[in-house]
């Protein structure tokens, strides 16, 4: 449901010519490999069809997902796209994504063996080998016998080899080397098979990890996909919501649930309408998990969240705003230019996978390009 901006208790904006951008730059770090992209949770929250078509006006010809109803939706809005689903083969399911043109990431032999009997060579699947991660995916010995039956290969429509990375985001971490070399010999099994191992963090780790087809996630949107070093995306997302009351609070008085920020002056508290039920963790309460306290920005100027977190508000200590600013009615940056998702990430203690992620739904979205 599309609610109004003006009945909203905040908007989220989507910059799809920033996202495309950060596209644009992938794909020119893994040239001459092909870029994709992810899209699955709802294209991390930033709505799958309109970043879909976004980025295929911009060349993207292949997308990732993890569910086939996620895949169902992007074939709608796009009808001639190639599209994976990472979770594989649901059972007893093939006819759904025959139907809908979808291609199986198939990660198990019994996987293999339902797509290639529905299939039976008119339709296509990826084949997904674990290489260290230890999820989803067929192993060494599994691989081989695989390798070994040519008209099994052929009836499952194998078109593409993938992995996944356990520690793309360090690029220190010796294991990304140790995928990589076991990666290119599964890759000597399948001659001829397009192969893909590289997510967002790993299209930063040089050409070897590129191979045929990267398949970026979380860096499309904004979020850091290197960790401990500057980001190097165009932030894609903003979030803003007005001051719903300003109020005096008496120095020793406490603010919000269980009292957990007492006014060590006279203060003024201004109250939004923004909690976890939206995406703000209860981790970003006073004084917040790491680095904190979590700010918000108002005309520019940085103000904590104090309190407790709860359900729809938070409260910030505006006492040494401008108060032509901090005034009801006045927009509150949340996420944006001075506040990142990485910002959010690191005051709750988690990824911006997840922050990105968990962006509510009762937000007025907003594109812009």
């Amino acid at each position: 449901m599309s609610v109004p901006p003006e009945l909203a208790g905040a908007t989220l904006t989507i910059d799809l010519a920033a996202l495309v951008e950060n596209w644009r730059t992938i794909s020119r770090q893994v040239s001459p490999a092909e870029c994709g992209a992810t899209i699955k949770a709802d294209g991390y929250g930033c709505g799958a069809c309109e970043v879909a078509r976004a980025l295929w006006e911009a060349g993207c010809r292949t997308f990732f997902v993890a569910l086939p109803m996620e895949g169902k939706q992007v074939r709608d809005a796009l009808p001639q796209a190639i599209i994976y689903v990472l979770d594989g083969l649901l059972a007893g399911q093939a006819d759904f994504y025959i139907a809908h043109d979808l291609r199986p990431s198939l990660v198990s032999p019994e996987d293999l063996g339902e797509w290639a009997d529905a299939a039976d060579g008119n339709h296509k699947a990826a084949v997904h080998v674990d290489t260290g991660i230890n999820r989803l995916g067929f192993d060494r010995a599994q691989a081989e016998t695989l390798a070994g039956d040519k008209e099994l290969m052929r009836r499952a429509g194998l078109c593409l080899l993938m992995s996944h990375l356990a520690s793309g985001d360090d690029e220190t971490n010796p294991s990304n080397a140790d995928q990589r070399d076991r990666f290119n010999a599964l890759r000597n099994l399948f001659p001829g098979l397009p192969a893909s191992l590289a997510n967002a963090p790993g299209t930063f780790l040089g050409p070897a990890f590129a191979h045929d087809l990267a398949r970026p996630g979380v860096a499309l949107y904004g979020g850091n996909p290197l960790t401990g070093k500057p980001n190097p995306m165009q932030p894609v997302v903003s979030l803003t919501a007005p001051i719903l009351q300003v109020r005096d609070v008496a120095a020793g008085d406490g603010v919000g649930y269980g009292a957990t920020w007492r006014a060590e002056r006279p203060s003024r508290i201004a109250i939004v309408g923004v909690g976890y039920a939206d995406g703000l963790l209860r981790a970003m309460s006073w004084p917040a998990l790491q680095d904190g306290p979590a700010k918000v920005s108002i005309a520019g100027q940085p103000a904590p969240i104090v309190g407790r977190v709860s359900m729809d508000m938070i409260t910030i200590d505006v006492t040494g705003t401008d108060r032509d600013h901090a005034c009801r009615g006045t927009s509150v940056e949340l996420l944006g230019p001075t506040i990142s998702v990485d910002d959010w990430a690191r005051w709750s203690g988690t990824l911006s996978y997840e922050i990105l992620t968990s962006l509510g739904r009762r937000y007025a979205k907003v594109y812009s390009s």
